[in-house]
């Protein structure tokens, strides 16, 4: 087992000395720093890190560490979140009737290649109730349209608050998130089979097809009030020629969007990702 470490995400405007403040902070107190990373945009003029230390032998208990380091952070003007890696993140995956995404995810967690619980999968289609079942996970159909959608978006967060959810993943699910959702519920990933900006919205396959493009890409973002275009986390690209038909695009891309959200999902759960503006610096 490893030793319980505490990881620290920070953004504040930039200014001398930002580093030796945090790192001094944890120094003082005992803790023993195994990673730290840091970025600076100098365009927004923000300063960006992660930092991360053994909680062993740190002076602090787990519930003053928040508080003490708030201390310092409110002259900074500083963002930050705290966590702890053996709290175990609880993981929704909302899906419609592909399974690839959905089985990757599944076999990749109980391949231990990352940490968290998948208590719930939500669907839109009874279609997959089969696979949630193989693998001893919850699955609650709910039928969603035009008409349904407040009613039903309610259920899901309900569910949501039920499971005590952290996370959801939107693993091919074929429906627009609606804003007054994400502004209940925004901790949000999803996968869009396009290599964003471009292609936004349905079809982004056979758009490219027409488009005669030769590269087709898949890219993992933050769900946001505007149809893709929330904070990209993850995205990659595979070549493609005029011998590939619109199948063969579809082929080539799920492969992509297997490793391309596995590998979103997994910088979130790890805390690498922090997010400013419509922006994110993901920490290696």
């Amino acid at each position: 087992m490893l030793k319980p470490t505490a990881t620290l995400l920070v953004s504040c405007p930039d200014q001398r000395g930002l580093v030796a403040k945090i790192a001094n902070f944890i120094y003082s107190n005992g803790g023993n720093i195994i990673h730290a990373d840091q970025h600076t945009d100098f365009a927004a003029g923000l300063f960006l890190t992660r930092i991360e230390w053994q909680l062993e032998d740190f002076n602090l208990p787990r519930e003053y560490i928040a508080p003490a380091f708030n201390a310092i952070a409110q002259p900074l003007q500083a963002k930050w979140e705290l966590h702890f890696s053996d709290t175990v993140p609880r993981m929704a995956i909302w899906v419609s009737k592909q399974d690839h995404c959905l089985f990757d995810l599944i076999w990749r967690h109980r391949a231990k290649e990352f940490a968290a619980e998948i208590p719930l999968i939500i669907s839109n289609h009874p279609d997959l109730k089969d696979v949630a079942a193989q693998f001893g996970i919850e699955y609650h159909h709910i039928t969603i349209n035009k008409e349904n959608k407040v009613e039903q978006e309610a259920k899901q967060l309900e569910l949501l608050q039920q499971y005590k959810i952290d996370l959801v993943v939107l693993a091919k699910y074929m429906q627009i998130v609606s804003d007054d959702f994400v502004s209940k519920f925004s901790r949000v990933i999803n996968i869009h089979h396009s290599f964003l900006p471009a292609f936004v919205g349905a079809n982004p396959y056979h758009k490219a097809y027409e488009r005669g493009v030769k590269i087709i890409g898949a890219t993992a973002h933050y769900v946001t009030a505007e149809l893709d275009a929330g904070p990209i986390i993850e995205q990659d690209v595979v070549r493609v020629s005029h011998r590939d038909d619109v199948e063969d695009l579809v082929r080539k891309g799920k492969d992509l969007e297997r490793v391309v959200l596995a590998r979103a999902v997994r910088s979130h759960l790890q805390n690498r990702v922090l997010v400013y503006g419509n922006r994110t610096v993901v920490f290696e």
